[in-house]
């Protein structure tokens, strides 16, 4: 039987939200078929929490643990961090290190996309359609009029390297510019400022499944809030809608589209790309490699509508990692 680590936790505000993803992945990968044991980074330690709540500290020589005087070496790891270390590529590398297979991308890919900036520069050679956009670092003067002038307002002032919409500041008025970029670098150093796409917004779930890349699923977002926010994504002020309302041509454009960006970006494991339909076209917002996989997320909603298990989802998972 194959030991498999799940792990969460991470050292970013997301490591409540990958607590609840490690859970479920805990609760449906098969305990017939694998040892399964919950590994929980935090920045002071990495532990093995078992059932019973007692702690068993890691080892990070070599990534094992020690059970009734037994060394358990992992021959999989199910990547469930949100954030750094799991979805920036730290862990991946690490890992790579070790010759231990993990469920996410690759280090490189996970680098990439984790950095909304380098991530549109790596897409938009493919016309990948695109929000207009601005790049800001700590430090740099601030010329809110240039701003203004390039992305037009409103504009979406978020931090760059950062997930569930931490750091993410809808500017409606020119004087909100400035506090925006205040709050979004209490998040990171670098910010991108983007201009407002109208119009329908969409999440799109995209994985290897039986050695295929497919779509699981198209999940329309209406957000009660001002946009997917925070509120909106995790404490039920939204209605996720799966699948969406598109017309049938607008499916196949953006499965298209979805599957096309998985590709561009070499991608393996999990992928959650989210797109706006504005003027009627398809344009990437941002893509999430470590998604949420709590069963109110919307990937594990899109499987289970698509006639896959979440049990069935999680074991093949650790099969193609296991490749």
């Amino acid at each position: 039987m194959k030991n498999i680590a799940i792990a969460m936790g991470g050292y970013s505000q997301e490591y409540p939200i990958s607590i609840k993803s490690g859970n479920v992945v805990y609760k449906h990968l098969p305990k017939e078929v694998y040892s399964t044991y919950r590994i929980v980074f935090e920045e002071t330690s990495w532990y093995w929490l078992k059932d019973d709540g007692e702690k068993v500290v890691v080892d990070k020589s070599d990534f094992t643990i020690i059970d009734s005087g037994e060394i358990i070496k992992f021959d999989a790891v199910f990547n469930t961090i949100h954030g750094t270390p799991g979805e920036d590529g730290l862990l991946q590398a690490y890992l790579d290190l070790l010759n231990i297979p993990q469920t996410s991308c690759g280090f490189y890919q996970s680098a990439v996309t984790f950095n909304k900036r380098d991530c549109i520069s790596v897409l938009q050679p493919y016309q990948i359609p695109t929000a207009i956009n601005y790049f800001v670092n700590k430090g740099d003067v601030i010329d809110v009029e240039a701003i203004v002038e390039r992305v037009k307002l409103p504009c979406f002032v978020k931090a760059n390297r950062s997930g569930s919409s931490f750091g993410v500041v809808k500017a409606h008025k020119k004087e909100d510019v400035l506090p925006a970029i205040e709050e979004a670098f209490k998040v990171d150093d670098q910010i991108i400022i983007e201009s407002f796409l109208s119009g329908t917004e969409i999440s799109v779930g995209v994985g290897v499944f039986k050695d295929e890349p497919i779509v699981f699923g198209i999940t329309e977002i209406v957000s009660e809030n001002d946009f997917f926010d925070f509120q909106a994504k995790y404490e039920g002020k939204s209605e996720e809608i799966t699948p969406a309302r598109l017309t049938s041509e607008q499916n196949t454009e953006v499965e298209s589209l979805a599957l096309k960006i998985y590709k561009v970006l070499d991608m393996q494991g999990f992928a959650r790309i989210d797109f706006i339909f504005h003027n009627e076209k398809p344009h990437f917002v941002e893509i999430n490699t470590n998604p949420g996989l709590s069963e109110a997320s919307i990937l594990p909603q899109q499987s289970v509508h698509k006639g896959i298990s979440l049990s069935t989802l999680f074991e093949n998972e650790i099969e193609e990692c296991l490749k």
